[in-house]
């Protein structure tokens, strides 16, 4: 089963793209990888969360955010390649998690979006290396955002 098909099985919808918050691209390729741009979890009810985990936002919910914010990501990689087929494997995965000093359920959080990899993907595709810190604050105060690093599949030059 092919990842589009898995999503649609999974009923799972992805946001729109969101563009990027700066002077930056959303998605850039080298070679045969593609390095994606940090995103944050979708607005709850057309609203931003924001707080720190550990504070404002249990572990839970930063799990629930972290599958959010690898549906932004799924979302730009789709948007770039056209089609989610393309990937060969998801190589890395990072996380930056806006905590309090003493909140220590980072990778609890970041398997939000490790498990929605490998629902979506399989192991053979969605399993990564990942790291993920914890940081004093992060853009309009949002909980986490993640970025990724996705090997494609070799383009096959058809000829018509």
């Amino acid at each position: 089963m092919t990842a589009e098909q898995r999503l649609a099985q999974l009923g799972l919808v992805l946001p729109p793209c969101s563009a990027p918050a700066g002077s930056y691209a959303a998605a850039l390729r080298s070679g045969s990888l593609l390095f994606l741009s940090g995103k944050a979890p979708s607005p709850v009810d057309g609203v931003l969360p924001r707080g720190k985990l550990g504070r404002e936002f249990s572990a839970e919910q930063g799990y629930a955010f972290a599958r959010s914010a690898a549906l932004e990501l799924i979302a730009a990689l789709r948007a770039e390649l056209g089609s989610l087929d393309e990937v060969a494997q998801f190589v890395e995965l990072q996380g930056s998690l806006n905590t309090v000093p003493e909140f220590e359920a980072h990778a609890e959080v970041l398997d939000g979006a490790s498990d929605l990899l490998l629902e979506l993907f399989g192991p053979a595709c969605g399993r990564h290396v990942r790291s993920v810190v914890g940081v004093c604050s992060l853009r309009k105060g949002v909980p986490l955002t993640l970025k990724a690093t996705v090997e494609l599949r070799p383009r096959v030059d058809r000829k018509t």
